[in-house]
């Protein structure tokens, strides 16, 4: 193990969602790649969705960190090695500062990030130093570096906002209010990065109109430990997995991958919605994403319905995440109705609602181990199974996901997080 390493770094939060994290972080990123600086971005909590996005700004995988489903170990390590090869790290948050538990700003106090803030200046001008103000004394220890303002009105509205903070809280930068500046969205978060045909036109806009207000200078040097993560067991040595990924299934966390085939795997990447055959393998992976967007193409693949239900005839091993738990029901219904056959590999069906129906943090016991994860989206399913265990919520909320097992297929909204424990993940695909 060797000594600590130093690199500027920088936790992207606000006051509240909606106030321009990922447009922030994203401009960032991309403007300091274009004056040729090697940046590594981090997600904070459970998100696939925003990361896309980072990862196409910045050129890197962007992993995500969460002190309770990754581990601190986890979230250490990857930061240390980030500090190795890059000469910036950026971390968005989730939600506001203080919010959730554990929040964005209890991972920057424990592991010593200073926090840029994100404030949504378009409706205020002195006000912008006040709320600023505020968010940097809240909490004691917790170390407020900078604010950036979003959707300004021009170059006077930026003076004002500047010129409001006080001495020791350092003006980043700002972005216009211009809606050709923006992400779109739809009822899970961001439209998916390979949805996007524009979205390096749409990052190099994001970056230009950052660099009219932007700060040259580098947040300070943060000290980073080396941490060790929870061992890998070579256990996959030979195995083939294939795993289902296109615009349908598109929920895959980097760290995820990585862990597979550390352990040993061959991963074929096969898309159900292009009409390739599932892969010759001996286990296969259905991640979660957006099934109910393709109903018609989904519907249509029987020779791939046919070839997973002999998969799981056969007694191999196959896990259906929140997307691929849908896909694997009879039936799937989309927002407006309209109802589809699905895989038949679970009996049951399932409907989209206008309305979240779950959101939260989840651990499982199988018995391969003790899992965490998160679950998140508008499905509503109804299984004809008894379910094999029954995810909780380390926060209390409602939202405990039944995760259901026929032979060796491992079905549930809930979606993993492998490095959480790494033996565990991998016997799921023995």
């Amino acid at each position: 193990m060797t000594g600590i390493r130093h690199c500027p770094a920088l936790l992207v939060s606000a006051p509240a969602s909606g106030q321009g994290k990922t447009s922030v972080t994203a401009a960032l990123a991309r403007w300091h790649t274009r004056e040729g600086r090697r940046v590594r971005v981090f997600k904070t909590g459970p998100d696939f969705l925003d990361p896309m996005i980072l990862e196409r700004a910045s050129g890197a995988p962007v992993h995500q960190l969460d002190l309770w489903m990754c581990g601190e170990d986890d979230v250490r390590a990857r930061l240390y090695d980030a500090a190795g090869e890059a000469d910036l790290i950026l971390v968005e948050g989730v939600m506001g500062l203080f919010d959730g538990a554990p929040s964005s700003a209890d991972l920057a106090q424990t592991l010593g990030l200073p926090v840029l803030a994100v404030i949504d200046g378009s409706a205020m001008a002195q006000t912008f130093g006040a709320l600023a103000t505020g968010l940097a004394r809240y909490r004691e220890g917790l170390v407020v570096h900078g604010v950036a303002a979003n959707r300004i009105g021009g170059a006077y509205h930026a003076t004002l906002l500047r010129d409001s903070l006080p001495d020791d809280l350092h003006w980043l930068g700002a972005l216009p209010r211009d809606a050709q500046l923006s992400l779109p969205e739809r009822h899970l978060g961001l439209v998916a990065a390979a949805e996007l045909s524009d979205l390096d036109a749409r990052l190099d806009a994001l970056a230009d109109a950052w660099a009219a207000h932007a700060s040259t200078a580098l947040p300070p040097p943060v000290p980073f430990s080396p941490a060790v993560r929870l061992p890998v067991p070579p256990l996959l040595q030979g195995r083939r997995i294939a795993i289902a990924r296109d615009a349908a299934f598109c929920f895959l966390y980097p760290a995820n991958l990585d862990l597979l085939r550390e352990a040993g795997a061959e991963l074929a990447f096969f898309s159900p919605l292009a009409g390739d055959p599932m892969p010759q393998c001996d286990a296969v992976w259905l991640p979660g994403g957006y099934p109910e967007l393709h109903l018609d193409a989904l519907s249509n693949r029987h020779d791939l319905h046919a070839a997973l239900r002999a998969h799981r005839d056969a007694g191999k091993p196959l896990l259906a995440e929140c997307g691929g738990l849908l896909f694997s029901l009879d039936s799937l219904a989309d927002r407006d109705g309209a109802r589809a056959p699905m895989a038949g590999l679970l009996h049951g069906d399932a409907a989209l609602q206008t309305r979240l129906v779950a959101l939260g943090l989840q651990e499982i016991d199988l018995p391969e181990g003790r899992l965490r994860g998160h679950t998140f989206h508008f499905g509503q399913a109804r299984v004809d199974a008894e379910p094999l265990a029954v995810a909780r919520n380390p926060n209390g909320g409602h939202s405990t996901e039944a995760v259901y097992r026929d032979q060796r297929m491992t079905a549930s909204f809930v979606h993993v997080y492998f490095p959480s424990a790494p033996d565990a993940a991998v016997r799921l695909f023995l």
